[in-house]
């Protein structure tokens, strides 16, 4: 009998190693379909709460967080521009000019999420595209309804809901939820509530983890 599974994909918009790992496993669940397929949804994370509305110039941003020269970030573009394009996902050569706050664009997938599923998904890879492709603002209003229309949402509520406080207590109950049980890096991807995949993994582990998953066998699967 095939298998269902729920996979809640804990990320934020505004981390590249998120879009791989999206990219892998919708990969691997691709190759398991029809046996195993899976229920999808995005949870809220953010790598930047304090991140203020004008952002932070990116190779700024990155030096202070981790030492990293702009030769080491160059590499590390690179990098990542070859593990995205081995999923189907393009990053900007240059790379992003800047971070921006994203608990707007986590707020409108919220809202997505209770709408319809397969819009969420539609809003988190168009949040994704613009944040990494075209190097747009994630913050911007503007951009998230516009993005929030792509994805089949009503754009004047998705404006409402900007202009406003709603969802935000529902988002940060989420996010503490997962950093409460030990999520503290992303991509976290959580199989059944009891199985986790960490980061940004090839295509073949997360087949392998899910096949595994899937027979019940080992009970639990953690990937470094």
């Amino acid at each position: 009998m095939p298998t269902r599974l729920h996979i809640d994909f804990v990320s934020d918009v505004s981390c590249p190693w998120c879009a791989v790992g999206l990219g892998s496993l919708e990969a691997a669940l691709k190759k398991l379909a029809p046996e195993i397929t899976a229920e999808l949804r995005f949870q809220p994370f953010e790598l930047n709460p304090a991140m203020p509305p004008e952002g932070q110039d990116a190779f700024e941003h990155l030096n202070q967080k981790y030492g990293s020269t702009r030769e080491q970030q160059a590499q590390a573009r690179e990098a990542i521009r070859a593990r995205g394009a081995s999923v189907g996902f393009e990053f900007r050569r240059e790379g992003r000019s800047r971070v921006y706050n994203t608990f707007d664009a986590h707020r409108l997938l919220h809202w997505a999420e209770r709408e319809d599923l397969a819009k969420q998904v539609a809003l988190k890879k168009a949040l994704l595209k613009a944040c990494h492709t075209d190097g747009e603002n994630p913050s911007d209003h503007g951009v998230l309804v516009r993005l929030a229309t792509e994805a089949g949402l009503d754009p004047q509520r998705a404006r409402a809901i900007l202009e406003s406080n709603e969802f935000a207590a529902e988002t940060r109950a989420r996010e503490r939820l997962y950093t409460e049980a030990g999520i503290h890096s992303v991509p976290a991807i959580i199989i059944d509530n009891k199985h986790l995949i960490s980061g940004g993994q090839p295509v073949e582990v997360f087949e392998r983890a899910l096949r595994q998953i899937a027979g019940a066998a080992p009970p639990s699967v953690a990937v470094a």
